[in-house]
Formats: C-alpha cells, sequence, structure tokens
C-alpha cells in the first residue's frame, strides 16, 4: 500500500477579494481527502477552472499530513501561496542600467 500523504480540498464564495472569509458557511463545496498532493491538485485545478467567471469563488488544498504530524516534513517542495494570499509583496526592482532611469540618455 502506498504512503498515505492526507490532502483536504474544499472552496467556497468569499465576501471579498483581499481575505478568507466565506460568505455563507453553509454552501462550503468539500471535494474531498485525497491520498496525495498530486490528486488534491487535479480536483482543486478541475473545481477552481470551473467557477472562473467568479472572482470570489475560491478553492483550497489543506495539508492534512501537516496538521496531523508537525514534527514529520512528508514532501520536500515548498507550497507557493497565490499572490493575492501572499500578504505585502516587495516592488519588483529592475536590475542593470537598462532598468535604472537616470543612467537612460
Amino acid at each position: 500500500m502506498a504512503k498515505q500523504i492526507l490532502h483536504l480540498v474544499f472552496g467556497g464564495e468569499l465576501t471579498a477579494l483581499d481575505k478568507i472569509e466565506f460568505k455563507d458557511l453553509a454552501q462550503i463545496h468539500f471535494l474531498g481527502l485525497y491520498p496525495n498532493f498530486a490528486k488534491a491538485r487535479e480536483a482543486w485545478k478541475a473545481a477552481a477552472q470551473s467557477t472562473v467567471d467568479n472572482a470570489h469563488m475560491r478553492y483550497f488544498v489543506v495539508h492534512l499530513h501537516r496538521l496531523l504530524q508537525p514534527g514529520i516534513v512528508l514532501d520536500s517542495k515548498p507550497v507557493k501561496r497565490p499572490r493575492a494570499l501572499a500578504g505585502k509583496q516587495k516592488p519588483v526592482k529592475a536590475k542593470g542600467k537598462a532598468g535604472n532611469a537616470r543612467n537612460r540618455k
């Protein structure tokens, strides 16, 4: 039997685009529990793409294995958060002479 690295996928309509607060908790859509991140990502992607017309609709993948066994690292890849949820981003500065307005003639 393959090692289970449990992930939960769920989603719902948010009250605002800049925070994670659901409009109606009774309307949360639970897609399911998956044995690994690859399967959970497939489910997340399908659900997210099916609701692309509603900007307030969001789906999430919860790494349950991290909550159940916090001291054990089962996956080595860091999870990238969507830019909207990653907090304040530092502005990207151009490098080199071309990016510096003072060096332009």
